[in-house]
């Protein structure tokens, strides 16, 4: 199986430009996890590249909008859960903001997921930190967000302490950091609030979840993570 997160495949969304080439169009997905309604989550000429329009599950209030686009869609809130060939994709909280903006009668509660195979795998999407994390543990790899598009972070998010204290909670084997370092606004000057997330978490990992192997991605780069021994 193989499913894709919030997919953003182009050199821009928005008001936001990627750091670096876009990425090449992957094939052979099974489905498409949506964890929000935010442009540079759920980016409709992203989806639109990807061959044979492949399934997307994403929060209620999504659908007639995919639908519309001409995406199969199948909508979860929380707790609900989605059959991916034969694997269990469960939807479980998000702390995050719910509309579309500009659309402002589009809106779908936030979402993470959990792919319950071997290995297990939690993708938090854009979400604070929230102590029921702690009953998702324990997790053979966990994919935490770590900062955002700009220099300040809003409500909803977690920057790279708050997510060492999430991933303390997870009790996952692997930690990949994800949203830092690929989108910023078009005239926003670079700097350490862009580069250094990755550096932070990874020392504070280190002091609040020793346990977990945090391996840092840069863009195309890919890692593996093998099934628990027996």
């Amino acid at each position: 199986m193989r499913l894709l997160t919030d997919p953003v495949l182009r050199s821009r969304v928005a008001h936001l430009r990627r750091h670096g080439p876009a990425p090449e169009v992957p094939e052979g997905i099974d489905a498409v996890l949506v964890s929000h309604l935010h442009h540079d989550h759920l980016d409709l000429p992203s989806l639109r590249l990807l061959a044979d329009g492949p399934r997307v599950i994403a929060p209620r209030g999504a659908g007639s909008m995919l639908r519309r686009a001409g995406f199969e869609t199948e909508e979860l809130r929380p707790g609900d859960w989605a059959d991916v060939n034969g694997v269990r994709v469960e939807a479980v909280r998000a702390v995050h903001s719910a509309g579309r903006w500009p659309l402002g009668g589009v809106s779908g509660e936030p979402l993470g997921f959990v792919v319950a195979g071997s290995p297990s795998v939690y993708f938090a999407g854009d979400t604070d930190l929230f102590k029921e994390m702690g009953e998702l543990a324990p997790l053979d790899l966990a994919l935490v967000p770590i900062a955002g598009w700009g220099p300040r972070l809003g409500p909803g998010h977690m920057d790279a302490a708050r997510a060492a204290r999430a991933v303390a909670l997870l009790g996952a084997r692997v930690v990949v950091p994800i949203h830092w370092g690929t989108l910023h606004p078009r005239t926003t000057r670079l700097g350490r609030w862009f580069t250094s997330p990755a550096d932070v978490f990874v020392a504070q990992a280190a002091e609040l979840a020793p346990d977990s192997d945090v391996r840092v991605l840069h863009p195309g780069e890919s890692t593996s993570v093998t099934a628990p021994a027996a």
